[in-house]
């Protein structure tokens, strides 16, 4: 597959998300570092927002020395566009993560580890939808009007869907994982497992974690053909997506407590992904 992406793109790429994700995960696992205050959650949110905007003019300022002003500024919005679409549709994550957290009463204490396992089963998920995604569209160039009917439903489905959360107990998906799980009935402090007289048992926290994986694959299937409406890149697809996901777990903590002010949320995002939609088939003609 054709991608603008070399061998030190790639390198670089992984040097940053690596040598941040040890940081954050070292900050976090300092003693006491449970979770994070309102505070604390809008300055890492800010230091992903700058670290992916100094990518992306690392990125162009690449582009330019190599192949031209044009290519850089070409795939420098591309990339832009793709993180700002990824970034909006994951603040529908993030409020499915509250709403996930309350049913199942975690406390905020212990949050944070189903956070840290989350984002990272996430990336590795990401990634391998992104390149079966890019497989895909070399093989059968139609699929890409496939990715732009998702694009078209996903932001009509935001627009005209209603906020019934119901019962999260009452889901199919979470009474069949009940029924087929050797859990307790508490949270047992961070821990996901532990044995009791021998016997291996999950704990709720584990159930959670399940969940929070299952979400990001359900909007991952919206967010990432929204992009490869944009761009069929592998490089620009994953780069843009996972440095917006990179910052999930601060958001969540930034907004957890101001959900409630974002109920007009999904009439914004609705709109932005049919402009985006309508742009992009203008520009294809």
């Amino acid at each position: 597959m054709n991608s603008i992406g070399t061998p030190w793109l790639w390198g670089s790429f992984a040097v940053i998300v690596i040598a941040m994700l040890a940081v954050d995960l070292l900050y976090q696992g300092r003693k006491g570092a449970t979770t994070m205050t309102f505070r604390q959650a809008a300055a890492w949110s800010l230091i992903w927002v700058t670290l992916s905007l100094a990518f992306n003019t690392g990125f162009w300022w690449y582009l330019k020395g190599t192949l031209g002003v044009e290519v850089a500024n070409t795939q420098a919005l591309a990339f832009l566009t793709g993180y700002l679409i990824e970034k909006a549709l994951a603040v529908d994550n993030v409020f499915v993560w509250l709403m996930l957290f309350s049913y199942f009463g975690v406390p905020a204490q212990y949050q944070r580890r189903v956070l840290v396992y989350g984002v990272l089963g996430a990336i590795i998920l990401r990634t391998l939808m992104v390149f079966g995604g890019s497989w895909l569209v070399t093989q059968f160039q139609w699929l890409l009007y496939v990715f732009g009917a998702f694009l078209l439903f996903t932001g009509l489905k935001m627009a005209f869907s209603k906020d019934d959360g119901g019962d999260l107990g009452d889901k199919p998906l979470v009474r069949w994982l009940r029924g087929h799980l050797r859990m307790t009935d508490t949270i047992e402090n961070e821990r996901f497992f532990l044995r009791r007289n021998g016997i291996l048992y999950a704990t709720p926290l584990f159930l959670v974690l399940i969940l929070v994986e299952i979400s990001d694959v359900i909007f991952a299937v919206d967010s990432i053909p929204a992009i490869f409406a944009v761009t069929t890149d592998p490089f620009i697809v994953l780069t843009s997506n996972l440095f917006a996901i990179l910052g999930l777990r601060a958001m969540y903590f930034l907004l957890a407590g101001v959900a409630e002010k974002f109920s007009l949320l999904k009439y914004g995002l609705a709109i932005t992904l049919l402009i985006n939609l309508w742009v992009n088939q203008r520009a294809a003609r």
